[in-house]
């Protein structure tokens, strides 16, 4: 598959997907191709598959695909207990030479003040 090719490090989670988002959406090609190196996520939750499948809608919108190249054990086992394994292309290798988008850190939910 020809167009951009994008690498994620780190988390897909609900903490890190709305910054993921900006720079999934900012990297997707006016085509639509665009191949995302998920080799080096290491924690991804029903947010970061709900993201993914968001950016391959906006891929098909734009006339392309969104493929997955070397998607780490973690989203393998998330896209296959979803069942949504065949909704991606997938890439033959990881996108060798791109430098990875790390996700920002995940942030700690706030405690809850109990009142005394």
């Amino acid at each position: 598959m020809n167009g951009a090719r994008l690498a994620i490090d780190g988390e897909m989670t609900i903490y890190t997907v709305d910054a993921l988002k900006a720079q999934l959406l900012a990297a997707m090609p006016a085509d639509g191709h665009l191949t995302l190196d998920l080799a080096a996520v290491g924690m991804a939750d029903s947010a970061g598959l709900q993201l993914l499948l968001a950016a391959g809608r906006e891929a098909e919108a734009r006339g392309g695909a969104l493929a997955l190249a070397a998607p780490s054990a973690v989203l393998r086992e998330l896209l296959a207990l979803a069942g949504v394994t065949d909704r991606f292309a997938s890439a033959p290798e990881p996108a060798a030479g791109v430098e990875p988008i790390p996700a920002a850190p995940a942030a700690e939910p706030a405690a809850e003040e109990i009142a005394p």
